[in-house]
């Protein structure tokens, strides 16, 4: 289960997708978020998902990486769906004991797996088209502004792209320990609810030591290397907006007012 989450995993290659700027890229996540909250009903819901499946298309990433990602999300997936299911008002469908199903409630709880499968995808393919390093530049560069106040805007962007490169590194680390324990007799699968979060504090204490040494080895890798922060530093690539990335996020703006447009007139 752990092997399947790629949260963080950088796919490389050379896709109209993984050629935008980074800032675009962010832009368009902010974007695409923006309208699948604003969309409200079928054809909204399909014009998303259509712009969606465009975008895993062109960027070449395998369907199966990313259905392999949503899987360790299923139980939090099916859980928003049941509580939307028995908890909607309507017309009842099917009554027993103290939950009623009703019309409505089918409806929503469909329309709420479909808008959080969208949108774990569609924030999925940020990090799978995007390296850690231009992820953290283009971050940086969109809260340049912040500066005026003082806002670290280099060590946050540093701090969150680093949070994100060590994601797959200590999804590892965790699958090694938990094998590790598993030969030696230890059983994560069979118990109560109390018997299992037992059995995860001898997976828990040796994690936390392997990620604390892992922080400690990187500080004393950028202090080697004079690490002093934003103050100074150049880039040995300048990123520049190019006639796709325009292109791009006319087309992600037009989403954006079309889902408004779509919820006016209630279609």
């Amino acid at each position: 289960m752990l092997k399947d989450i790629t949260l963080g995993q950088y796919f490389p290659g050379s896709t109209v997708v993984h050629r935008l700027d980074p800032r675009t890229k962010l832009l368009m996540v902010i974007l695409f978020i923006v309208a699948l909250f604003t969309a409200e009903g079928p054809i909204a819901y399909l014009t998303v998902f259509l712009f969606l499946g465009v975008a895993v298309g062109l960027s070449r990433i395998p369907p199966r990486t990313i259905l392999k990602g949503l899987k360790p999300l299923v139980v939090i997936i099916c859980l928003t769906g049941l509580l939307n299911l028995f908890y909607t008002p309507g017309t009842p469908v099917v009554k027993f004991w103290v939950l009623t199903i009703t019309q409505e409630g089918i409806f929503s709880a469909l329309f709420m797996i479909w808008r959080i499968l969208m949108l774990i995808t569609g924030t999925f393919m940020l990090t799978y088209t995007t390296s850690p390093i231009a992820l953290t530049d283009g971050l940086e560069l969109l809260l340049n502004p912040l500066k005026r106040i003082k806002v670290p805007v280099h060590e946050l962007a540093m701090m969150m792209s680093i949070a994100l490169r060590f994601i797959p590194t200590l999804i590892e680390e965790t699958d090694k320990i938990m094998s590790a324990q598993k030969a030696r007799g230890a059983d994560f699968e069979t118990g109560s609810i109390l018997q299992r979060a037992k059995a995860l504090i001898p997976i828990l204490v040796p994690l936390f030591v392997s990620a604390l040494r892992r922080a400690d080895e990187l500080a004393v890798a950028m202090e080697c290397r004079c690490y002093q922060g934003g103050k100074g530093r150049t880039r040995m690539k300048r990123l520049r907006f190019a006639g796709r990335d325009y292109i791009t996020l006319v087309l992600g703006v037009l989403l954006v007012a079309a889902m408004i447009v779509l919820r006016v007139v209630g279609i």
